[in-house]
């Protein structure tokens, strides 16, 4: 077997893309833990890392800067292998959790679940704390799923080939988002504050408790792939050619469906809708990939975290006291980086 050693000019080799990118997000992971609003010397971070340090600068890394990384870490992950799922059984290049409707069913619900709680249970509070914010994980995550329930029930029930269900999500989040923009605006209140916080996309305040709500997502998400690897292989291709080879079409779309639609609202459930990172990052690991497929999944797997990672450092230190929310930065960058590679992809 021959093996084509030449490169193709203007686009990095394999091994150099993963080095530079295992390097950058190295380099990302330290400047956000010692990076910060809060201005910690560098020694003093050093030594909390090693187990000692003062009493307050333990807290701000242990339990504000440190679980704040590894929430955006696990959601970045989710984000850009729920896109690659998504662009893969739809057969649509396009695809990803915002343009699905998956972020919109997930914004509907905890609108939904708020409005519910503080006027049906609380209706003489007036106070942000009054909210049942630890909820709000689960209830984006069900209603994330349920509307990915519903791009199922149009794809088998209405026999709809990929662009068709592509544009029935595009529908779908259209209507999903503007009935939580309608509830939203119907609120008013101080309370709103919440909703448009989380629904920019933001790592704000983001606890362990967050880290511990995603990680078993993740866990098993990543855990599933090796046996769906098959099959996402082949939904790839037509149903007619996929079942040629064997494949219970329906059955295993509906789980990586499924699958795609859990990681995805999990992440919008714990930090709200971070556009692009599922649509770029896919797109970007398979240009970085060239011809060796087996790695587009870890590539956009690195990639989601680091560009989250890097996404959310630049909105601290852009903002300060104000900091600018993780979603507005993915929002800024995704745009010229997706059309540059649109432009690159055959």
């Amino acid at each position: 077997m021959s093996m084509n050693i030449s490169m193709p000019t203007g686009r990095p080799s394999l091994f150099g893309s993963l080095t530079i990118l295992s390097a950058l997000m190295v380099v990302a992971f330290l400047a956000a833990v010692f990076l910060g609003v809060a201005d910690i010397p560098a020694a003093d971070v050093a030594a909390v890392l090693t187990g000692k340090g003062s009493t307050e600068a333990r807290s701000i890394i242990l339990d504000i800067r440190l679980p704040r990384i590894v929430t955006g870490i696990l959601a970045g992950i989710h984000f850009a292998v729920a896109g690659l799922l998504l662009q893969t059984i739809t057969r649509n290049p396009l695809a990803d959790p915002s343009i699905m409707g998956i972020s919109q069913g997930a914004t509907l619900a905890v609108t939904v679940f708020l409005l519910f709680t503080v006027y049906i249970f609380d209706p003489g509070s007036n106070t942000l704390a009054a909210l049942p914010l630890a909820w709000l994980p689960a209830i984006g995550t069900l209603g994330g799923i349920a509307a990915g329930g519903l791009i199922y029930f149009l794809a088998f029930r209405l026999d709809l080939g990929p662009l068709r269900i592509t544009l029935c999500g595009i529908a779908i989040g259209a209507v999903l988002h503007a009935a939580a923009i309608g509830l939203i605006a119907g609120w008013g209140s101080a309370r709103i504050e919440i909703l448009l916080e989380w629904l920019s996309g933001s790592l704000y305040a983001r606890s362990w408790t967050h880290v511990l709500f995603l990680l078993p997502f993740t866990v098993a998400g990543l855990a599933a792939l090796p046996a769906l690897q098959r099959s996402i292989d082949l939904l790839r291709f037509d149903p007619t050619v996929a079942r040629s080879f064997g494949l219970s079409y329906r059955r295993q779309f509906s789980i990586v469906l499924l699958l795609s639609c859990g990681l995805a609202a999990s992440a919008v459930g714990a930090v709200g809708p971070i556009i692009f990172v599922g649509l770029v990052v896919p797109h970007l690991a398979r240009f970085l990939a060239r011809r060796h497929f087996s790695l587009v999944l870890p590539l956009t797997i690195a990639l989601g975290a680091f560009i989250v990672t890097l996404g959310d450092l630049l909105g601290r230190l852009l903002g300060q006291a104000e900091e600018i929310p993780i979603g507005v930065i993915t929002a800024i960058f995704g745009v010229p980086v997706l059309i540059a590679l649109l432009r690159k992809i055959p």
